[in-house]
Parts: C-alpha cells; sequence; structure tokens
C-alpha cells in the first residue's frame, strides 16, 4: 500500500510523451552535477560518486541483517537550526559505520534543502527485497532524490519510447546520487523522468534512500 504521507506516482502513457521536445540527462563525478535540475530541460542530474568503504561496509550489514527494515518520516527544516536524524533506521544503530552513515545521510539532505531551498521533505529509508515498483513510470512530485547504499540501482530512460528495448534502458549505480524531476516542477509537466526499480537480480536486497520535495 502506497504511503499517505508522500505523494503517488502513477504508470505512464508512453505515446503522451511523443510530441514533447527531448529532455537532457547530465551524469558526472562531482556533486556539482545536480545543479543542473534546476536548468529547464534537464529531468535528470546524477553525482556518479564511489561509496567510502565504512559506509559500503555498513549497508551490507544492514542487508544482512535480512530484515525489511524502513524509517518513513518528514522532515521540518529551520534556517537557524541543523537537520538531526533522530534514531534513523531503527535496528541498525549498534552497527559498525552507523555514525558515518548518518552523517551522509543528513549532509544529502542539507545539500538538497540548499539547492531548492526546501523546508519541508519526506525521507524514507528502506531495505528492499525485490522490485517495489517494477512498471516504468513518473514521480507526480516536484523533485526527488535516490541513491542506493547498497544493491542495484533504479533504472531509467532517456527517451521514454525506449521501454521496449532493453539495452537503451539505463541504470543509476550504486552510490550514485540522482534528482529526478517529476510532472509537479513548474514547466516540466509530461517531461517527467521515467523510471523503474530493477529488474530482478541475484543480490539479496537493497538499501535505497528517497527524498521529496514537500515544500
Amino acid at each position: 500500500m502506497a504511503s499517505r504521507l508522500f505523494p503517488l506516482h502513477r504508470p505512464i502513457a508512453l505515446e503522451s510523451f511523443s510530441i514533447l521536445p527531448p529532455s537532457r540527462q547530465v551524469m558526472e563525478a562531482s556533486p556539482n552535477a545536480l545543479s543542473a535540475i534546476l536548468e529547464d530541460g534537464v529531468n535528470l542530474a546524477v553525482w556518479q560518486r564511489s561509496l567510502p568503504s565504512h559506509i559500503v561496509d555498513f549497508s551490507a550489514l544492514v542487508l544482512s541483517l535480512g530484515q525489511r527494515l524502513a524509517d518513513e518520516r518528514v522532515v521540518e527544516v529551520r534556517e537557524d537550526m541543523p537537520v538531526i536524524l533522530n534514531d534513523l533506521l531503527v535496528g541498525t544503530q549498534d552497527l559498525q559505520g552507523y555514525e558515518a552513515f548518518v552523517a551522509d545521510v543528513t549532509w544529502l539532505v542539507e545539500a538538497f534543502t540548499c539547492l531548492v531551498g526546501a523546508r519541508r521533505l519526506g525521507l524514507r529509508l528502506r531495505v528492499l527485497q525485490g522490485a517495489m515498483c517494477p512498471r516504468f513510470h513518473v514521480d507526480h512530485v516536484a523533485l526527488r532524490l535516490l541513491t542506493t547504499y547498497a544493491g542495484t540501482g533504479s533504472e531509467w530512460l532517456s527517451d521514454p519510447a525506449d521501454a521496449d528495448i532493453p539495452e537503451r534502458c539505463h541504470r543509476l549505480a550504486e552510490g550514485d546520487v540522482a534528482l529526478l524531476k517529476g510532472e509537479n516542477w513548474s514547466g516540466n509537466e509530461g517531461r517527467g523522468l521515467v523510471h523503474r526499480s530493477p529488474s530482478a537480480t541475484q543480490e539479496p536486497g537493497r538499501l535505497l534512500l528517497s527524498i521529496d520535495w514537500l515544500q
């Protein structure tokens, strides 16, 4: 069942994209790549990063627990107070690397906030078994951040018409930080990034962080 805290996504009618000019995607090995999402015509910006080894190890330990852990919360952001994520992902606090992991998530929240001037964010951190959203879809939010700390990254299309051409389906790498424009970004109607959960793999699961701009 979809959460009532955050906006829904809906499957797409791919033919509805055919009369629109193509959108662009920007991918660089620098956090500066994320600012490209503010440009008209860009519906995906990706910071292609390599995770520090201690965060990789922590994320692997989380998956090794074999539990369907989840943390879902609304983060209210104030200019005069730092972001504090108390008790993030309960059940993992005693694992080695937890503090560094929380610091990384906090940094991403703060970077997202700074980039778009957000004051209210929807944060979801989940251990997933199997594909959560196996069908291609667009998000009915203005902007969403996705990063996979462990496991296979999300899949996306540069051209929605390529949904049935497997070799034209792109995949985010583990550790990549992606900003996805949705249908609710002003002027982006009909041009939200088309994406889905990764197709079936032999991996034990995914540790996925998503952050939505709510206000």
